[in-house]
């Protein structure tokens, strides 16, 4: 169990004003831009500088405070290393929000037939043992990747485990003791300044407790994880340069994304709104920051349940007329709710034992207490 608030960690003090992000990463100079094999890659090998997408919920855009995304084999995170055809972007496309969704895996398997670098055993298939002899056994195959876009993460049991395997029931034949199958989507690579835990079980992480130490922290929490994925999704024979993993970690760490517009409510950035990633780019954050135990660890400021402001302009002019107007007030309203209504809150190891209370009134904002 990850204490999300002794893990914050912020880049808040990095120049985000062009250039290189992270100079003493080696972040690469200019490069004549290659065109990619990835899927990601459109006519052109450059995305803009801020990269808007169409979605089911309307739109989101990714803001690169670099510059433009090269999206060409010169920008090593859209680079084939590994030996099984798979860069960083085959599961963390611009496209789905830096991660992937089950219906763009089921486009590229009927694109491919199952083929796309996606589609491996080492981690795409339900089992590294599945049949991928044919199309029908590949469909098969990688079922929990095509329906859940999931996946399969092989993990022993660690040594000194608070808990032992007494049987496992996995239908796909292969899990035990020594390798675990844990399905997990890819997270995504963006807004990562506001990350509380490199990893979903936060097993890439260093917990740090200085907040002008997190940083640094999370830097080499994250280029660390860079080489395992290389290492192992990627199926790579040597691990990855310190060059080649600050290349990365820079160009991850300059992405912000968030959504732009919603068919309701039109651009979510209007009338004073504070909706997408320009916005977002420019939110402070830092270890400790507005904590409920301990205040607010650089200004020593109390704990500030208020701390969500996104949509606050929206309560008092929505800037818009008729069901438009209705749906930015409700919006407002729901924000309101999220900062202020009261909630008994109990059993939640880390905070209650810190408290010292049983159960005390708080809000949604308790737990998700960094602004914005």
């Amino acid at each position: 169990m990850i204490d999300s608030t002794r893990l914050k960690s912020s880049f808040a003090w990095l120049s985000l004003a062009g250039g290189c992000l992270l100079p003493n990463l080696g972040c690469s100079g200019a490069v004549e831009p290659e065109v990619s094999d990835e899927p990601v890659a459109s006519a052109l090998s450059q995305l803009k500088a801020l990269a808007k997408f169409e979605n089911e919920n309307g739109s989101s855009a990714t803001l690169n405070v670099n510059g433009a995304i090269d999206v060409s084999s010169a920008n090593p995170f859209f680079r084939a290393i590994g030996t099984n055809g798979r860069s960083c972007s085959t599961c963390h496309l611009p496209s789905e929000n830096w991660s992937i969704t089950p219906a763009g895996v089921k486009k590229r398997f009927r694109q491919s037939d199952g083929t796309d670098p996606i589609f491996r055993t080492n981690d795409g298939s339900d089992s590294p043992d599945a049949d991928v002899s044919t199309r029908s056994a590949r469909e098969r195959a990688y079922s929990m990747l095509l329906n859940k876009g999931l996946i399969r993460v092989g993990i022993g049991i660690p040594a000194g485990a608070e808990f032992e395997l007494v049987a496992a029931d996995d239908p796909y034949g292969f899990a035990s003791a020594k390798e675990l199958s844990l399905f997990r989507r890819p997270l995504p690579v963006t807004n990562l300044q506001f990350l509380t835990a490199t990893m979903w079980d936060g097993r890439e992480s260093t917990p740090v407790s200085d907040p002008l130490l997190g940083p640094n922290q999370t830097i080499t929490d994250l280029s660390k994880q860079s080489n395992d994925a290389t290492l192992g999704h990627a199926q790579s024979s040597a691990p990855l340069t310190p060059e080649l993993r600050g290349e990365i970690v820079a160009f991850e760490l300059g992405l912000f994304t968030a959504q732009t517009r919603q068919p309701k409510v039109g651009a979510l950035d209007d009338a004073g709104a504070l909706g997408g990633p320009e916005a977002l780019q420019r939110t402070l954050n830092y270890f400790g920051i507005n904590d409920v135990i301990a205040g607010d660890s650089l200004t020593g400021l109390p704990f500030d349940s208020g701390s969500m402001t996104v949509f606050q302009a929206w309560a008092s002019d929505p800037g818009a007329q008729g069901a438009k107007r209705l749906a930015r007030q409700a919006i407002a309203r729901g924000e309101a709710l999220f900062n202020h209504k009261p909630i008994t809150i109990s059993g939640v190891r880390g905070v209650n034992d810190a408290l010292g209370v049983a159960s005390f009134q708080g809000t949604c904002t308790t737990c998700h207490d960094s602004p914005n």
